[in-house]
């Protein structure tokens, strides 16, 4: 194809982390009253003015944390519509494939089974009934054969209608054919306008999602170095504890249910498995988010953990969270996350049906850590448990 959605999905993953950045200028209009150099030096010359510098500074930074945070699950969402869209288009134009050798080779018999009856239709033409008839009363004395010939006609007679009602329905196989081949083409163009529309909404989120990051290590390097003044820390101390708590920010959003009702039994997980695939992700640490990818050293967060447990020789389904997901429940492999081992997959979800989409795929480390691909702001990492909506449901690929 040449269509954009077509090059996308081919090619797609080469140039996506090239994303467009928005000016800082743009990003910055929208949070306003940052402090200046002489408000911050101002602020030191008194106690009561400090403590309120500071939690006015400590504000504007978990401020533009939150954004940013927000931003980056559209993206995570809008990423994963993009992976189901493209998922689906995937097996239409499977199918399309299949459907177009079935078509081509229906049609090949149809017409070499209308080629083999117009043949014996000559033939019939040439030697018929009426000849045979005259030969006979011409020549008595040639009558047994003459009347095995007519005898040898009829069963011709027979066989040709047979190879006429066999080519009739050869016929009506290779048009059937060609209409399911037809509506699925429709189909598949159908599908390719929403992967289209899904990859344009997820890289217009990945963009705004990357803006707002650059812009907060932008601003965050300024208030860090005020925090610092302020306190006589250093800016490297400051950020330590502005992440620190961050990180108590989000575990207190938490809302995962541990202790859902257990499904059935699933095995234990497979350590030497599990060892492989953790391995192969722990390589891929610091390296690029880019929707769709899937390797070498450009992934998100499905395409990682298929990866990661391919290396490990498992299935855990197509390159999406909720067809990871699924896979793992068909397989009846689902656990409460009170029982989660690691090695074991963790979805968020913004829904609260069971089979809802999954708009985020994780795997648990151990130590409440987990490795993650995250959003086009992140590179591949190592993190605490996010808990706010997490799925309340672990998957073990490697249960035995």
């Amino acid at each position: 194809m040449t269509t954009r959605i077509s090059r996308a999905l081919l090619a797609f993953l080469a140039i996506l982390g090239l994303v467009t950045s928005i000016s800082l200028t743009q990003v910055a209009q929208a949070v306003p009253s940052y402090p200046t150099a002489a408000e911050v030096a101002a602020a030191k010359k008194k106690v009561s003015t400090k403590k309120a510098m500071i939690k006015r500074i400590e504000a504007i930074i978990a401020d533009l944390e939150t954004k940013a945070d927000a931003a980056e699950r559209t993206a995570q969402i809008k990423g994963e519509a993009y992976s189901i869209a493209k998922d689906a288009f995937d097996q239409k134009a499977a199918q399309v494939a299949t459907l177009q050798s079935q078509a081509d080779a229906a049609e090949a018999q149809a017409n070499q089974a209308m080629q083999q009856l117009g043949q014996i239709a000559g033939q019939m033409y040439r030697s018929g009934t009426a000849g045979t008839s005259l030969n006979l009363f011409l020549n008595s004395s040639e009558a047994s054969d003459l009347l095995y010939q007519l005898g040898a006609q009829d069963k011709i007679a027979q066989s040709s209608n047979t190879i006429y009602l066999r080519s009739i329905q050869k016929q009506k196989y290779a048009q059937s054919l060609a209409n399911e081949l037809s509506a699925a083409k429709i189909e598949l163009e159908a599908r390719k306008q929403v992967a289209e529309t899904a990859f344009d909404s997820a890289q217009t989120a990945a963009n705004t999602a990357q803006a707002l990051v650059n812009d907060n290590v932008s601003l965050n390097r300024t208030f860090y170095a005020q925090l610092a003044s302020l306190q006589n820390t250093s800016a490297e101390l400051e950020r330590q504890r502005a992440e620190g708590l961050a990180a108590e920010r989000r575990q207190a959003a938490g809302r995962a249910k541990m202790d859902a009702p257990e499904l059935y039994t699933v095995g234990e997980a497979n350590a030497a498995k599990v060892n492989v695939a953790l391995e192969f992700m722990r390589a891929q640490l610091g390296e690029k988010y880019v929707l769709g990818g899937i390797g070498p050293n450009i992934w998100d967060c499905s395409g990682l953990m298929k990866a990661g447990y391919a290396a490990a020789g498992i299935y855990i389904g197509t390159h999406s969270a909720t067809n990871q997901f699924r896979t793992m429940a068909q397989q009846r492999k689902l656990i409460p996350l009170n029982q989660m081992q690691v090695g074991d997959l963790l979805w968020y979800s913004e829904e609260s049906a069971f089979d809802g989409d999954k708009y985020h795929v994780v795997i648990y480390i151990g130590g409440g850590l987990m490795l993650e691909a995250p959003n086009p702001a992140r590179t591949v990492r190592i993190v605490p448990i996010r808990w706010g909506e997490m799925f309340p449901y672990a998957g073990r690929p490697s249960a035995q």
